[in-house]
C-alpha cells in the first residue's frame, strides 16, 4: 500500500470539520501511486480521495495542479476536482504534509490496453491539450532535459549494479538527446505522466484521467512521446506498431501534428524514455523504507531507450 504518512480517525475527524461532505462511512489507504499517500474516503454523499503529497510534489505547486483540475473539468475533461473547504481553500496540511481532498472517479485502469484503447486515449490527450490552452498559471517541466543531468550524477556510481552497461547507455543517450532536442514546438499544458494506470475505463470507454502531479508547460508532442513509451510496448520490451499507429492516429484526428512535431518524435520519445529510466533508477537505488510498495524496475525503460536510440524517422512509430 503506497501510504507513507498515516492518517488516524482523529486526524480525519479534525479535517472533515472544514468540509461540507457529510459523515464518513469508510476510510482506508489505497495502493494507487507511489509518489503520495492516498486514502479512499466514503461519506453519506459519495466517494473522495484524500491525498497527502510526499515526495516530488511541493506545496507551492498545488495552486497550479489543483487549479488545473478545476479548469479542465470546467472544459469537459473527466478528471478529479478538488473539494474546496468551507473557507474556499483548495488544500490543507495534514500531519505536516500538504494535502487535498478530491472527487472520486469511477472506472478501472487497464493492465494490458489494446489498440482501440490507445486510439481513445490519444484523442483524449489532444482534447486535454486544447482545453488547457487558456489556463493562466504556468509551471516549467522540472523533469525536462535540464533536470536529467542531476539525476545522472546521482545514479552514475551505482547504475552498473542494476544492469551491466546501463551507465554507458545513459551517458550516450543524454549526450545525443541534449544535442538534438527540438525548440519552438507547439506547446502548452501537458500531463507528462499519462500511463495506463492514470486512465480509467468503464465498459471499454474512458471515464477519466487522474494523477496530474507532473503536469507542466512543455511541447504537446513530448506528451505524446511519453504515451508512446507508456502504452505501446509489450512486456518483452518490443514496440507494438499497431498500438503506436492507433495512438498517433487518435491524437492527430483531434489535433493535427505539424511537420516539425513529426520530425521531432524520435528524439522526444528517446528523451521521454530517458526521463523515466532516470527517475525509476533513482528511486530503485534510494528506496523509501517507510513505503510498502516496491519502486518500479528501471530496466524496462532501458529496453525502450535502446529501441528509441535506433529509430530515425517518425514513420517507425506508425505515423
Amino acid at each position: 500500500m503506497a501510504v507513507y504518512t498515516e492518517v488516524s480517525f482523529e486526524d480525519l475527524q479534525a479535517l472533515l470539520k472544514n468540509y461540507d461532505i457529510g459523515k464518513p462511512t469508510s476510510f482506508k489507504g489505497i495502493a494507487e501511486g507511489v509518489e503520495n499517500s492516498n486514502f479512499l474516503l466514503t461519506t453519506e454523499r459519495g466517494g473522495f480521495i484524500l491525498t497527502l503529497y510526499e515526495k516530488r510534489v511541493h506545496a507551492e505547486d498545488l495552486p497550479f495542479f489543483l487549479g488545473l483540475l478545476e479548469h479542465l473539468a470546467a472544459k469537459g475533461i473527466a478528471c478529479p476536482v478538488p473539494v474546496r473547504r468551507q473557507d474556499g481553500a483548495q488544500s490543507m496540511t495534514v500531519n505536516g504534509r500538504p494535502a487535498a481532498l478530491l472527487t472520486f472517479l469511477d472506472g478501472l485502469s487497464l493492465r494490458r490496453p489494446e489498440a482501440a484503447h490507445c486510439a481513445q486515449v490519444g484523442a483524449v490527450l489532444a482534447h486535454m491539450h486544447d482545453a488547457g490552452r487558456d489556463f493562466a498559471l504556468k509551471r516549467p517541466n522540472a523533469l525536462g532535459p535540464q533536470g536529467w543531468p542531476p539525476l545522472v550524477e546521482a545514479t552514475r556510481a551505482r547504475a552498473e549494479t542494476v544492469q551491466e552497461g546501463l551507465a554507458n547507455l545513459i551517458a550516450e543517450a543524454l549526450a545525443v538527446t541534449h544535442a538534438e532536442w527540438p525548440e519552438n514546438l507547439p506547446a502548452g499544458i501537458i500531463h507528462a505522466d499519462l500511463f495506463p494506470d492514470n486512465v480509467l475505463f468503464m465498459n471499454g470507454t474512458i471515464s477519466g484521467m487522474i494523477d496530474f502531479y507532473f503536469a507542466c508547460n512543455d511541447a504537446f508532442a513530448y506528451d505524446l512521446a511519453v504515451m508512446l513509451n507508456a502504452w505501446c510496448f509489450e512486456n518483452d520490451g518490443s514496440y507494438n506498431l499497431t498500438k503506436g499507429r492507433a495512438l498517433l492516429s487518435g491524437y492527430s484526428k483531434a489535433r493535427a501534428l505539424s511537420d516539425a512535431e513529426m520530425a521531432a518524435l524520435p528524439v522526444l520519445a528517446r528523451g521521454a524514455a530517458l526521463r523515466f529510466l532516470l527517475t525509476r533508477l533513482y528511486d530503485w537505488l534510494n528506496p523509501d523504507p517507510s513505503a510498502l510498495v516496491r519502486p518500479k524496475d528501471p530496466r524496462e525503460f532501458a529496453k525502450r531507450l535502446r529501441f528509441h536510440m535506433r529509430v530515425k524517422r517518425a514513420a517507425e512509430y506508425g505515423i
